[in-house]
């Protein structure tokens, strides 16, 4: 290993001007105090003065006057207020550090500069509002435990995450998915989460309770709107509002159950549940939140950039999926049947879009589903809205 740099001090500068004044050369000098020529030469061309020559006091002073004083968001007011405005609208240092280098093509600010700027506010100023610019909103730096999973005597036909597919496990191929629930303090209360695991796209429903009945039903209408390749796999925790996962399979769709006591299995949703805690803590009153608020903050999250997606954001990911579905649809070839053209995931599935006329399954019958499909998932990447920093939410959705 390399030796440790150290600074000058003040008596090492006292005795640059002692060896200096008896005519020492810089090498000398380098070798008495065992730094570098260079260091010696350099120190004494930045720090004389041009009447008096070298002192070491002198030198002391025009040393301290370079440095910087405070953070560097404390120098430049613009990029100040542009880190606070995107950490009001719910974005993580990483993600203001990480969408500015992709703006700018270079490396604007570290993430850690903006924690340290956040956590230096609180010390100094006591003013624990600060920390309502944090994702997780924590006045103190470090992790805390978590407990979760659920009992699984009541799940019928539970295949087990070690039986899932490989490809689904490197998130290297779209359709595999991650479903949880949103609880809150008001009982019977809930918010049906699924996440893509690959675009980390999440769509949320509010349903009225969380039977097993309704909650399949629920996700039911979800995977329908989805071709084929989209739906592959699901992946539930061990609670009993999955139990009815069968019902999926007749679209198509493998379920698999994470190991009792490990949510971090399907560390996805987790994730995505935590980012929605900031703006619809637990204790919110889904009664009180309008449709529209729910919308833009889910939409929210679609539009926020991802270190995981290259700085992309889930909705951009997903979109680009979508898009290459539209583009690989054609119309039928010459000498094949309508049979042999449509793709799979319409076959005996008509039940999963009603028509009003008879069906048909040419190349504009395809065009009617993948609009309808682009329709479905409009509603969910293409609101826009700007929620809250946490700690800041609405009076009226939150109760006391």
């Amino acid at each position: 290993m390399g030796r440790r740099y150290r600074q000058l001090s003040l008596d090492d500068r006292c005795e640059i001007a002692r060896l200096s004044a008896d005519g020492r050369s810089i090498r000398q000098i380098a070798s008495a105090l065992d730094r570098a020529p260079s260091s010696i030469a350099r120190e004494i061309k930045r720090n004389r003065s041009r009447q008096a020559g070298y002192k070491p006091n002198f030198a002391q002073q025009q040393t301290r006057a370079r440095r910087w004083t405070g953070s560097r968001l404390e120098r430049e007011t613009g990029l100040r207020q542009t880190v606070l405005d995107r950490l009001a609208q719910g974005w993580s240092p990483e993600q203001i550090a990480g969408r500015l280098a992709r703006e700018n093509g270079r490396k604007i600010i570290s993430y850690e500069t903006i924690y340290r700027f956040i956590y230096a506010q609180i010390a100094r100023h006591k003013d624990y509002r600060w920390r309502h610019y944090l994702p997780r909103a924590k006045s103190k730096r470090g992790c805390r435990g978590r407990k979760g999973g659920g009992s699984v005597s009541f799940i019928e036909g539970r295949i087990p995450l070690s039986e899932r597919p490989p490809d689904a496990a490197d998130r290297q191929s779209p359709g595999h998915w991650e479903a949880d629930l949103m609880l809150f303090s008001k009982y019977g209360q809930a918010v049906l989460t699924v996440h893509e695991r690959q675009s980390r796209l999440l769509i949320a429903m509010r349903p009225s309770n969380k039977q097993a009945d309704r909650i399949a039903r629920h996700l039911g209408a979800i995977f329908a709107t989805l071709p084929l390749h989209l739906r592959r796999t699901v992946t539930f925790d061990n609670g009993t509002e999955f139990a009815r996962h069968n019902k999926l399979h007749r679209l198509g769709v493998e379920t698999f159950f994470c190991d009792p006591y490990a949510p971090w299995q399907k560390g996805g949703i987790e994730n995505a549940i935590g980012r929605m805690r900031r703006f619809i803590p637990r204790k919110t009153d889904l009664a009180n939140l309008p449709n529209a608020r729910f919308r833009s903050l889910v939409a929210a999250y679609n539009n926020t950039p991802r270190k995981c997606l290259d700085w992309r954001t889930p909705a951009e990911a997903f979109s680009q999926v979508l898009h290459f579905e539209c583009e690989s649809t054609s119309p039928l070839s010459r000498g094949r049947t309508e049979q042999e053209e449509r793709p799979a995931y319409l076959s005996n599935k008509a039940h999963l879009y009603p028509r009003s006329s008879p069906r048909k399954r040419g190349p504009r019958g395809h065009k009617r589903v993948y609009a309808r499909l682009q329709r479905a998932m409009h509603s969910i990447v293409s609101e826009s809205g700007s929620p809250l920093p946490r700690g800041r939410t609405d009076r009226s959705i939150v109760t006391r």
